[in-house]
């Protein structure tokens, strides 16, 4: 298992502050803080995923549970819309986001926002979010949005337009407590259902009726 770059600006001085009060002999407070670091910098675990898996099948983007399945706004502005998958992360979960598919990313766009709760079926809308496209090599559209929520202070995606992307790599994360949705095209099948737990780059979540 490794951690995300971003643990540093959140670990490192939690850290520091515990070697300090260690130093003088602080060390019930020592031992708070440094106990403190550890649960922060497991909130940014990678863990190892195998992301193996047929064509034309689709993994979760995010580690959590199923909120709702419903329909959404279509991708890049064509008609009609697409089926959504919302998957709810609670501090407790990984917290590390995956490509579903490989493919070309064809948008990437971060829009600011407030903070409500994330399980809030207006977060999508109104909160602080991330909206990724992944054009798949049939031409399928696939999106992802990274929703912070209540306690999430950040988005983060590192992936640009123009980017090539296998199924599984690592897109970004979201900071403490969030959502993803995952849009798919209406000739997927969703395999999974309301309340179902996911695992990133690992649970199938969807699969295409055609070849």
């Amino acid at each position: 298992m490794t951690f995300a770059k971003e643990s540093l600006p959140f670990v490192a001085p939690l850290g520091i502050a515990a070697l300090v009060l260690l130093l003088f002999g602080q060390l019930p407070a020592a031992l708070f803080l440094a106990g403190l670091a550890v649960l922060v910098l497991l909130f940014f675990r990678i863990p190892k995923r195998q992301a193996e898996a047929a064509d034309g099948i689709i993994l979760a983007p995010a580690n959590g549970r199923i909120l709702r399945i419903d329909r959404s706004p279509a991708l890049l502005n064509r008609e009609g819309d697409v089926q959504r998958i919302v998957t709810f992360l609670s501090v407790f979960n990984v917290h590390v986001q995956r490509a579903p598919v490989s493919g070309e990313v064809v948008e990437s766009r971060f829009t600011p926002g407030r903070k409500i709760a994330a399980f809030k079926a207006e977060a999508d809308s109104v909160n602080e979010n991330h909206l990724t496209v992944l054009r798949r090599e049939n031409g399928d559209l696939i999106g992802i949005r990274q929703v912070a929520g209540l306690v999430a202070r950040r988005v983060v995606c590192r992936l640009l337009p123009g980017d090539l992307i296998q199924r599984g790599d690592l897109m970004g994360l979201i900071k403490f407590g969030s959502r993803v949705d995952l849009m798919l095209p209406d000739q997927y099948e969703i395999l999974v259902r309301q309340g179902d737990r996911l695992r990133e780059g690992d649970t199938v979540v969807a699969k295409s009726r055609t070849p």
